[in-house]
């Protein structure tokens, strides 16, 4: 790591995002290209469209560099610039470029150079002392501060307006400003096994990181937990590689079976990788799931080539009628059973001529558990060329979450038979 390592702060202004009207995704994109171009994110604040606060925030700023979003559009509660402006004891000049700009878009749009409203081309005034950075994407320009050494970013707080900046404009000209150390990654995906339970099986591995200068992240969303591996390349970026990819081959040696994948691939892209691989085809049938699994497999392009089709048997008739489950297994086990969800994935297997099946019946909640069967309750079962097999498991969390790790839990299940790790 560098002696010391350029930092970040990120300001995301707007009332919006104080009330939870818009989610803030722009602090965490931003951060996340800081970090792969070497500079450190240290601290994320959010304001109101309120000049104190704004100012206040701007003074207790002390990082390297200060990324601002929000607050230039052409309303009255669009302040940031004023602000800047006055922060920066400088005064809004006119940019006839900016304007020509404003007018070319809104000619692109179908509206001749007359009806371009005046509060748009307002937006043409920017404070005198900034470097302007053009937004092709927009009306609202970049602005680009320098004082004592620190660089102030402004930027819209449309997210694709922002992004469009970040990419062309800011991050380049940060990386030559700063030239900060790159950063290394290498994310690996895991699935089957918690947050706690997997920190505690790596745990002598982990430990060992520090001895290659690496770090490790734990990212943990519903059913997985990502592993990003963390250096900074220095002087030697293919030495760093080597450090990197020294430890991920040692993860892999010690969790073989519950790593799907790398980078930003998902569990379903891996399963839709493997049966196609196998020249295989996919059907499910789906209860408590009511089709989400049949969503994320069909999320993946090109799912067609092995994704038949499914059954969504929410109502015990149409368990019976569609997948042809004995009304007497029905009633002796109820319908989140092992005998039950099992027949369902033999059922739609044959009804549907597929090589794969998946089945998922299960109590979602929030209501219509038993002590028996509490809520959150699945069973999930994988039929294949060489039999049947089933699973139970206790998913925790909302309605939305019992659902969404069901079908994690199904995909994973029907990873490891096609892997033949069970």
């Amino acid at each position: 790591m560098p002696e010391k390592a350029t930092t970040a702060e990120c300001l995301c202004i707007g009332d919006e995002l104080l009330i939870g009207q818009t989610v803030n995704t722009n602090a965490a994109w931003m951060g996340e290209q800081l970090s792969l171009v070497g500079i450190r994110p240290v601290l994320t604040r959010v304001v109101g469209d309120d000049r104190e606060r704004i100012m206040q925030a701007l003074r207790n700023s002390t990082a390297d560099v200060v990324l601002i979003t929000g607050g230039l559009g052409p309303t009255k509660d669009d302040i940031t610039k004023h602000v800047l402006s006055e922060f920066f004891e400088t005064k809004l000049v006119h940019n006839p470029a900016v304007e020509a700009h404003i007018t070319a878009l809104f000619t692109r749009m179908g509206q001749a150079p007359k009806q371009v409203k005046q509060a748009d081309l307002a937006q043409a005034m920017l404070p005198a002392d900034c470097t302007v950075l053009p937004n092709e994407l927009g009306t609202a320009s970049g602005m680009w501060f320098e004082r004592e050494g620190r660089v102030f970013v402004s930027m819209p707080g449309v997210p694709y307006e922002m992004k469009g900046l970040m990419s062309v404009s800011v991050l380049p000209k940060l990386k030559e400003r700063f030239r900060p150390s790159s950063i290394i990654h290498r994310t690996i995906r895991t699935t089957g096994m918690g947050e706690t339970q997997l920190a505690q099986r790596i745990a002598d591995w982990e430990t060992g990181l520090a001895l290659d200068d690496v770090t490790l992240a734990y990212l943990p969303s519903p059913g997985l937990v990502k592993l990003r591996l963390s250096t900074y390349a220095g002087k030697d970026p293919d030495e760093a590689r080597e450090r990197i990819d020294r430890q991920a081959e040692a993860l892999y040696k010690l969790v073989p079976e519950l790593i799907y994948g790398e980078g930003h691939m998902r569990l379903e892209e891996a399963i839709g990788k493997l049966l196609k691989g196998q020249g295989s085809t996919l059907a499910l049938a789906e209860s408590c799931t009511g089709g989400y699994l049949s969503h994320l497999v069909t999320s993946v392009p090109g799912s067609s080539a092995y994704f038949i089709g499914g059954v969504v048997s929410y109502a015990n008739a149409v368990k019976m009628e569609e997948l042809g489950i004995p009304s007497d297994m029905l009633e002796l086990n109820g319908a989140v059973s092992q005998p039950v969800v099992e027949r369902m994935a033999e059922g739609v297997r044959q009804a549907l001529r597929s090589d794969w099946a998946v089945a998922t019946s299960g109590v979602a909640g929030p209501d219509g558990g038993t002590p028996e069967k509490p809520v959150g309750t699945v069973w999930i079962a994988v039929a294949g060329p060489h039999g049947v097999s089933s699973s139970m498991g206790v998913f925790m969390g909302t309605r939305e979450l019992v659902i969404r790790r069901s079908a994690i839990a199904a995909l994973n299940m029907l990873r490891k038979r096609l892997l033949q790790l069970v």
